[in-house]
């Protein structure tokens, strides 16, 4: 899709397609559809970071604890279509009973000393 046509989208039709690029946070992307026109692709991957930067430290944090878990359980259940992409390319949806377990424990002591879960970004 080029960058005329994501700036001719309707709001509806923005956050269909992009919604879910801050996970489980449309609201982000609500915000960035009001930043319309995009001059280009860097343009838009700016408006996001500059949303994202944009809220209070409880708002990041917020964003934080909508992440999904990595490996362990639930996996099957609770993981977005773009959350399970990126595990799978990570090798966490093939982890054997001990290393989901171990993964589940990490997840765990992670959660409870920072308060939302460990989490790693496609690069």
């Amino acid at each position: 899709m080029d960058i005329a046509t994501v700036n001719a989208l309707s709001y509806r039709d923005f956050l269909n397609i992009f919604g879910n690029v801050v996970e489980k946070c449309p609201s982000i992307m609500a915000a960035v559809w009001s930043s319309r026109p995009f001059a280009n692709l860097t343009a838009l991957e700016a408006a996001v970071s500059q949303s994202i930067d944009a809220l209070p430290e409880s708002g990041k944090e917020g964003i934080l604890r909508c992440l999904s878990e990595l490996g362990g359980r639930d996996q099957s259940v609770n993981l977005s279509p773009e959350s399970r992409e990126e595990q799978a390319a990570a090798g966490l949806d093939v982890l054997n009973p001990t290393e989901a377990s171990r993964m589940d424990r990490l997840n765990l002591e992670y959660g409870s000393a920072l308060g939302f879960r460990l989490s790693c970004a496609p690069g």
